[in-house]
C-alpha cells in the first residue's frame, strides 16, 4: 500500500504526527539545547486547507516547530488502530 496524499492517509484512516527534528548537541562552539516536541496534526483540517491531492511527503517541508522555531520537522504516519503492525506502506516522494 502506498500512501501519497492526504486523501490517500484519510481514506486509509491514517494519521499525522509531527517531531521537530532539532537535536544537534553542537553547533560551532557552542551547545545547542536539543528540542523533541511531538504533536498530532489535525489531517482533516490539513485537507480542508492543502487539498486532498497534496503529497503527504512535502507537509514537512511547510511545517515550523511552535515550540523552538526550527524549520527541521519530521512528519511521521501513525496506522490506524488495530491495523497490522506488518503491514507494509511506503511514503512516496513528490515527482
Amino acid at each position: 500500500m502506498e500512501i501519497e496524499s492526504l486523501g490517500q492517509a484519510w481514506d486509509a484512516g491514517y494519521g499525522l504526527r509531527a517531531k521537530c527534528a532539532w537535536g544537534k548537541r553542537r553547533e560551532g562552539l557552542r551547545s545547542v539545547r536539543e528540542c523533541s516536541l511531538t504533536g498530532e496534526l489535525d489531517l482533516h483540517t490539513l485537507i480542508w486547507t492543502r487539498g486532498r491531492d497534496f503529497p503527504v511527503s512535502g507537509l514537512a517541508n511547510r511545517l515550523k516547530c511552535p515550540w523552538c522555531g526550527a524549520r527541521t520537522v519530521t512528519v511521521i504516519l501513525v496506522p490506524p488502530a488495530g491495523a497490522p503492525t506488518s503491514m507494509p506502506v511506503r511514503l512516496m516522494r513528490p515527482r
